[in-house]
């Protein structure tokens, strides 16, 4: 849906419309459900910045200068190894198994990417926004990290709501660079369905729902669902476009498993060591 929309029209408007629509949606939920809209200025404003502004701008000029591909490989497989590393700095444990569990996974996701990529050639097109897509997920990793900070005083829901409009704001004078909005009416209704998508289901369903189970198991943990992305890509591709996997393809996607199972089984040492003390 992304893709759709970005390669259609200017990516900034795209990205900075479908934020004026979750914003209005997100303002609507905190109101039926009474949800107060107070928190830390600065965690807000940080949360807008990484998570709204620059992981967006980031990600969706990427996408107009790489495919999408790239997009579903990279971004997932380097998200959960920056989070890991900020989780750090906010109180959460890296110990050996976790780095042992993180280091496969990551082993197994750049053996996905480069089977992935047999054949292609690299421009420096490309290569510029494969850049992009990596500086968004150091933005998405610094999000996470920032925003779990601010889920022990304020709700997931009252996160997304505050931050979106911010980052709204931020992304809506670049889009001025572009086309100035002048092309929006002439949108077709595909784009308009991509921006309604994005905007509903992801913007606000998907932030929610993230920042929810960061509160449950922390940053760090939360982040390795990302390594499970290049697997359900393969697999679609499989279903639905008939493509078959390279071994290799193949090999990796059962060291992620192996990689992410490592990590979790390391939580689940540290919880039984808790409840036997």
């Amino acid at each position: 849906m992304a893709k759709l929309g970005v390669t259609a029209v200017p990516p900034v408007e795209f990205v900075a419309l479908r934020f004026v629509v979750a914003s209005a949606v997100l303002l609507a939920m905190a109101g039926i459900t009474r949800t107060a809209l107070r928190g830390p200025l600065g965690m807000v404003v940080a949360v807008a910045c990484t998570g709204f502004f620059g992981y967006h701008a980031a990600v969706f000029v990427g996408l107009t200068l790489a495919p999408a591909s790239d997009a579903a490989l990279i971004v997932p497989t380097t998200v959960p190894i920056f989070t890991a590393v900020g989780a750090t700095f906010v109180g959460e444990r890296f110990d050996t198994r976790r780095r042992a569990g993180l280091a496969a996974a990551s082993l197994g996701a750049a053996i996905v990417v480069v089977s992935a990529q047999q054949g292609m050639d690299f421009d420096t097109r490309r290569l510029a926004g494969d850049l992009l897509l990596l500086a968004g997920a150091l933005c998405w990793a610094a999000y996470t990290t920032i925003a779990s900070v601010g889920l022990r005083s304020i709700s997931p829901l009252a996160i997304v709501a505050l931050a979106t409009p911010i980052g709204g704001l931020m992304l809506l004078p670049l889009g001025l660079l572009e086309r100035g909005y002048a092309d929006v009416p002439t949108w077709s209704g595909g784009v308009w369905l991509a921006l309604l998508y994005l905007a509903v289901f992801v913007s606000v369903g998907g932030f929610i729902l993230h920042l929810w189970i960061v509160g449950r198991v922390g940053p760090g943990l939360a982040s390795l669902g990302s390594y499970l992305v290049p697997i359900a890509t393969l697999l679609l591709a499989a279903l639905i476009l008939g493509e078959r996997p390279h071994p290799l393809q193949l090999v990796g996607g059962a060291i992620i498993l192996a990689g992410v199972r490592i990590v979790t089984a390391s939580r689940d040492i540290a919880s039984e060591a808790v409840i036997a003390t």
